[in-house]
């Protein structure tokens, strides 16, 4: 009777357990469908939607497709066919601004002209008064180009900016799920207070000082008589070295404080559920594995958030970054195909302005790689704390 009962017992612990795991194995995906479909997702999605509402006709496979559909039906050629759609962006943007070289040519051979034929009849105050009249007609089309370039970048950074501010709670509420409390009651203040500041440095501060600078180069372009090219040195050196300054700050806090805050997480939750495995009597180790499988789908869906934001990250920052690029070659360009007709000034003139250009695009790019590293480091720091565990 005893065996009879021993057997019994053995099989029904067996029946049980096996069910269990298989229930636990197929209930982190359902579990993951179900935290998804219960989170409020809008306040990023609507950036997605603005990205293709703005430059849907160059990614017509995405048109029909949110954020996260798209990363679970991934493939090689969906890679293939996104780089083809920027590279004939790229070159529409080309192609738009292309008048922009044509001005500038005929300006030059206009200028070329009028020199030559003042040359001939030596009237140099006549000379003098045309090319000031080009010059000044092309410093009206370059600044003109510069602040189109300037309003790409402050629109591109007060975009990423609100989207930052739009995807960092969400992941730090994933990241809540796991116990990372210390991560996130520091994580939460500080990288919201590094956005607005990183943001309001580059468009309130350098950009502003870059463009002044650019003014001043041209200035003394213009008359070297009274010439401000040290001056204008300085503030570009001002104006880059700040943002370098601010870039090391950014990624120092991040990283070191986040890894150490990841610890102290990691190594708290591992000591509760020790506790709660050992000294909580029948549901205690119940408890763990439950918590374990909702860690795990969370895991997942933190991970998915994350990729999702940095994808939408870039891409709000691809698109103008490619419209300033296109301007900048343009006048790079310009500047050397009219070297051997135009005057020194005026391509001195196109040198500077392209110059300047490539400064304020590397703010750009400086900025959302700081914002790119941050989604990165936040998302590693919740990671240790679960390997911890």
């Amino acid at each position: 009777m005893q065996k009879h009962s021993l057997a019994a017992g053995i099989f029904l612990i067996v029946s049980l357990i096996s069910p269990a795991q298989v229930i636990a194995e197929s209930s982190v995906d359902q579990m993951e469908e179900d935290i998804f479909r219960d989170m409020n997702l809008d306040g990023i999605t609507v950036f997605w939607e603005k990205i293709i509402a703005d430059y849907g006709n160059f990614m017509p496979d995405l048109q029909k497709v949110s954020i996260f559909e798209g990363l679970n039906n991934v493939d090689k050629n969906m890679f293939t066919q996104f780089f083809l759609n920027i590279l004939q962006f790229f070159f529409h943007e080309l192609i738009v601004n292309g008048k922009l070289l044509g001005i500038i040519i005929v300006l030059a051979i206009f200028s070329s002209i009028l020199e030559t034929m003042h040359s001939a009849f030596e009237q140099s105050s006549i000379q003098r008064i045309s090319f000031f009249i080009v010059y000044l007609v092309l410093i009206f089309i370059s600044l003109n180009s510069f602040y189109t370039v300037f309003d790409y970048i402050n629109g591109a950074i007060s975009t990423m900016s609100s989207f930052m501010i739009a995807l960092i709670p969400l992941i730090l509420g994933l990241m809540a799920t796991f116990g990372n409390l210390i991560s996130v009651a520091f994580f939460h203040p500080i990288i919201i207070i590094l956005i607005e500041l990183s943001s309001l440095l580059i468009s309130k501060f350098i950009l502003p000082v870059l463009l002044v600078s650019a003014l001043f180069m041209l200035v003394s372009n213009l008359n070297p008589n009274y010439s401000v090219t040290h001056f204008a040195k300085l503030l570009r050196t001002i104006a880059l070295a700040s943002l370098g300054i601010f870039f090391t700050i950014f990624i120092s806090i991040i990283s070191v404080q986040g890894a150490a805050n990841a610890i102290q997480d990691g190594v708290a939750l591992k000591t509760a559920k020790f506790v709660t495995a050992n000294f909580v009597p029948v549901i205690g180790r119940t408890f763990i594995d439950a918590t374990d499988t909702v860690l795990s789908a969370t895991l997942i869906l933190k991970n998915t958030v994350g990729i999702a934001g940095v994808i939408i990250t870039l891409l709000i920052v691809l698109f103008p970054a490619l419209k300033v690029l296109s301007i900048t070659l343009l006048f790079k360009f310009s500047a050397a195909i009219i070297q051997p007709i135009a005057s020194e000034q005026i391509v001195t003139c196109l040198q500077v302005i392209g110059n300047y250009m490539s400064y304020m695009l590397a703010c750009l790019l400086g900025l959302s790689f700081m914002f790119f590293l941050g989604i990165v480091i936040i998302i590693a720091a919740s990671n240790i704390t679960l390997l911890l565990q």
